[in-house]
């Protein structure tokens, strides 16, 4: 198995920073893998100190085959930070395992990233692997380890360079994004949360790339695939990064701490019961709808 790089996004929080590069050298796969990482510079005179010293935290990483650190002289912000560096790195890798600095990953993290994207490479209507799963409970009768889902997740994530080629980040060039009755027959399947989500991106009120992307799967119709036990863990819902300005655990889940060989679905579509329960913690209430099935996977 060719290993993908790994792709870490830092700024100006040093503790999560920590945390998160403690988990990631305790992977198993840590030791053979390349990790590239992106510092962006600082937004104003208050954040120096901070990104200075999240600077001193990546430049004493040990514990990977090879260790990359891109310094930003300027400030890109979180989203044009990540679509240029997953770009730039994806065009030479032709895959890429993408984290950001508050992702506590699990040990198994990397095993679990890089057999799935070798196992879906050539299927074409899978467009990104996830690492978190949502705290949710799948029935006992579901006999799979993972399930496929039309919503992507940027808490550890993997794609590849074709996929990425295709991403979307001006939607409003392609549907009338302020046709609320479109946009939401488009997203809503995957949650409510993601039309106000995409409004604010497109006019510019939160930083967000991830809510592109979630829109490049929904219009194209693909998926994306996730494990029923979470390899990762958000940190930085604590009120310290961008996209979080309230304390919340809604998203907390306990990470998998054993990896074996996964049994996938055998064919592309997503469950019913599992997307209702995301539907619930992304945004309580949302109303149900019956199983879209795709196609056969094999």
């Amino acid at each position: 198995m060719h290993l993908s790089p790994i792709i870490l996004f830092v700024y100006n929080r040093p503790e999560h920073t920590k945390k998160t590069i403690n988990a990631l050298v305790n992977n198993k796969l840590a030791v053979e893998s390349t990790l590239i990482i992106f510092s962006d510079g600082f937004k104003n005179e208050k954040d120096i100190d901070n990104v200075i010293k999240v600077r001193e935290v990546i430049k004493n990483i040990s514990g990977f085959k090879y260790l990359k650190i891109v310094e930003r002289e300027k400030n890109f912000g979180l989203a044009n930070s990540v679509i240029s560096g997953v770009t730039e790195i994806i065009e030479e890798y032709g895959k890429a395992i993408v984290l950001e600095d508050d992702i506590l990953t699990s040990k198994y993290f990397l095993n679990f990233m890089n057999e799935f994207l070798d196992l879906f490479k050539k299927e074409k209507k899978i467009y990104s692997i996830s690492g978190y799963n949502f705290p949710i409970k799948i029935h006992s009768s579901y006999q799979y380890q993972i399930y496929f889902s039309p919503r992507p997740s940027s808490w550890g994530w993997a794609t590849w360079e074709d996929r990425w080629q295709e991403a979307i980040w001006e939607p409003e060039k392609i549907i009338d994004i302020y046709n609320k009755k479109e946009l939401n027959k488009l997203l809503d399947i995957a949650g409510k949360d993601l039309a106000p989500m995409l409004l604010k991106s497109i006019d510019g009120k939160i930083n967000s790339w991830a809510v592109k992307w979630a829109f490049t799967h929904l219009f194209k119709n693909t998926l994306s695939v996730y494990p029923i036990k979470s390899f990762t863990k958000n940190i930085g819902t604590d009120a310290s990064g961008t996209n979080f300005i309230n304390k919340t655990k809604r998203y907390d889940v306990e990470i998998a701490d054993s990896y074996n060989n996964l049994k996938i679905v055998p064919e592309l579509y997503f469950n019913d019961e599992i997307m209702e329960q995301i539907r619930r913690v992304v945004r309580p209430g949302a109303i149900s709808f019956m199983k879209y099935r795709l196609f056969n996977i094999y």
